[in-house]
């Protein structure tokens, strides 16, 4: 049973997915429990995950990303084909956490030899995603609100950002996303790589 991706069959970017999760924990020699004792998710959690039971939330990439050292665009573009100069509307990637109420696509997926990728994010009306680290310490982030408003917490500060503000920083502790409503918000984030 697919707990965040509700429909007819099991989604093939979530496959995809649940195999790659499997192989860098393998690369890496780790077993489950040493995995779980890094990402401080449950052992039978990581197990479903990556024998792709369940759909991981945001906050569950968001952990793994962490222990691996790669941002969640990085882990979707490993699932993806060989990545084009070019990429259209139709052609971007999408992931969805149903459970968290948030849509994340991949506007321009991480390329080897370039430092900047684009996602677009969408959050429902009282969506909240946390993220405990960022995937890689001091990563250059901004992002730009699109439609509707977000409240972004780096750390102790909050930031409410509406339609046209964009705020910039590197990434070193625990964020947050919250859509206070009423209409769900849309942004985008540009990631620098170093």
């Amino acid at each position: 049973m697919r707990e965040n991706n509700p429909g007819p069959g099991p989604d093939p970017v979530d496959e995809l997915l649940a195999a790659r999760l499997a192989e860098l924990r393998g690369e890496r020699g780790w077993s489950l429990e040493e995995l779980a004792g890094r990402s401080g998710v449950s052992r039978s959690t990581l197990s479903r995950a990556e024998r792709g039971e369940i759909s991981p939330t945001a906050s569950l990439l968001g952990r793994l990303c962490a222990v691996y050292g790669r941002t969640m665009s990085q882990l979707l573009s490993e699932v993806e084909a060989e990545p084009a100069q070019l990429v259209r509307a139709a052609d971007q990637t999408e992931w969805k956490d149903t459970a968290s109420g948030f849509l994340r696509r991949s506007v321009s997926p991480p390329q080897p030899g370039l430092r900047a990728e684009v996602v677009e994010g969408t959050l429902l009306a009282g969506a909240d995603i946390a993220y405990e680290r960022p995937p890689v310490p001091g990563l250059e982030q901004h992002i730009w609100v699109l439609e509707g408003s977000v409240e972004f917490t780096m750390g102790r500060e909050r930031h409410t950002l509406d339609a046209g503000d964009c705020l910039r920083m590197r990434l070193w502790g625990p964020t947050r996303f919250h859509c206070p409503g009423p209409a769900p918000v849309r942004y985008a984030i540009v990631v620098v790589h170093s």
